[in-house]
């Protein structure tokens, strides 16, 4: 029986080791963590979104430019797919009213322990405090393991460590130079769906640190002529902003601050108003009332919004109702760094596909597989990530098998 080494126990490295496993191979996985598959816990820790339900064309979209690359690879295993394998190891899922999709118990860990032992029962062998150090100079994979450094060897090697995020959980990037010097193109780690600064006044940081703004618009335009706009909520930060419709637009952000240095978005803080109610009502005799009561009272706006507008514009403007109402419409926010690669939920940058293979083999490195977040994509949260990291383990996984069996026809 022919041997595959898997290296990284997330969810890519593990369904690549489920699909070499049901494909007739040896399989060890090695882990540089006590644990395998702790990344996939913490992502469960507020309910587990193995995937979305939105139709194939739309959920495609959310891969940018590596649509192409994803496409043929979720053919193969994509949503539904991941669904009834989810089923094969007792846990339904359902849609829930954003599109996403969760097992019934919302939980990570019975579907790990169910994977783990079917795993196990397949005669997968899990060798965790294994840190990967690349090869020796006789081909053979290297190790840093507990009682020092031990080498192994394998027919067939799938990679999946992981970017560069949450390097805690093992997510660290140290591969990068290990390929790096065999002459795999590496396009560099940067961080995706993350926070950024924006320069908060002390006075705003200590008030509203850690508030949410719901219900508002985001608009960016970049310097291609791109335009993007999304409804949705953030929170505010120490150091600026993070959250779900941050994050939504991460890679535009962080791309135009490459370029230009600094990114703009533009808040619709009343995106159930038009310009010209809010004119008018703002315009009307305020009395006796303060004018942040005054705009409550005749916006509704109150809090982290009201607090956004006297942050964020100046102060001359808010006597002037017109001034006023176009900030509430359009208020500019100015962005100045994307927050480290260690704190985002997820990295862009990778091998490029285009060093690999359709079955994604390393061209370079015959026999070597990559998967998961160590290739060159990127998407948003909603399910997207996973279930990109699973389609790619699985067709690493049976790559792996594939050539095996092509290279012991050619050898016999």
């Amino acid at each position: 029986m022919r041997s595959v080494a898997v290296i990284g126990g997330g969810p890519a490295g593990l369904m690549a080791a489920e699909a070499a496993v049901q494909g007739g191979a040896s399989v060890d996985v090695y882990d540089a963590m006590p644990s395998v598959g702790r990344k996939f816990l913490l992502a469960g820790k507020g309910g587990l979104n193995l995937t979305h339900s939105e139709p194939l064309d739309a959920l495609l979209s959310r891969y940018g430019s590596r649509r192409e690359r994803i496409a043929p690879l979720l053919d193969a295993f994509g949503p539904d797919a991941l669904r009834e394998w989810a089923k094969g190891l007792g846990a339904e899922t359902f849609v829930g009213s954003s599109g996403r999709v969760f097992p019934a118990g919302m939980k990570a860990a019975p579907l790990l322990r169910a994977w783990l032992h079917r795993l196990r029962a397949a005669g997968v062998r899990f060798h965790t405090r294994h840190r990967w150090l690349g090869w020796g100079s006789d081909g053979a994979l290297r190790f840093a393991a507990r009682n020092g450094e031990r080498a192994a060897r394998a027919d067939a090697v799938v990679l999946a460590l992981g970017g560069g995020s949450w390097p805690q959980l093992g997510s660290d990037g140290a591969w990068v130079p290990l390929l790096a010097q065999r002459g795999v193109a590496i396009a560099p780690l940067r961080p995706s769906n993350c926070g950024f600064d924006t320069g908060w006044s002390k006075h705003f940081r200590a008030r509203f640190g850690g508030t949410p703004v719901k219900s508002v618009i985001a608009s960016l335009a970049v310097r291609d002529g791109g335009a993007f706009r999304l409804e949705g909520e953030f929170v505010v930060t120490e150091n600026g902003v993070e959250g779900g419709l941050i994050y939504a637009l991460s890679a535009p952000l962080r791309d135009e601050m490459a370029a230009t240095g600094t990114a703009v978005l533009h808040l619709d803080l009343a995106p159930d108003w038009e310009l010209s109610r809010l004119m008018y009502e703002l315009s009307r005799p305020r009395g006796r009332r303060s004018l942040s009561g005054h705009i409550q009272s005749r916006t509704g706006l109150k809090g982290v919004k009201v607090g956004l507008l006297r942050e964020l514009m100046p102060a001359a403007d808010f006597a002037d109702s017109g001034r006023l109402a176009a900030a509430i419409k359009t208020l500019p926010l100015k962005l100045v760094a994307a927050r480290p690669l260690a704190e985002a939920i997820s990295s862009a940058g990778g091998v490029v596909f285009e060093a690999l293979d359709e079955q994604l083999m390393i061209r370079a490195l015959p026999g070597v597989f990559c998967a998961g977040e160590m290739l060159d994509w990127e998407a948003p949260t909603g399910g997207y990530l996973l279930t990109a990291c699973f389609a790619t383990g699985r067709a690493a996984g049976t790559g792996a098998v594939a050539w095996l069996r092509e290279t012991g026809n050619r050898t016999d």
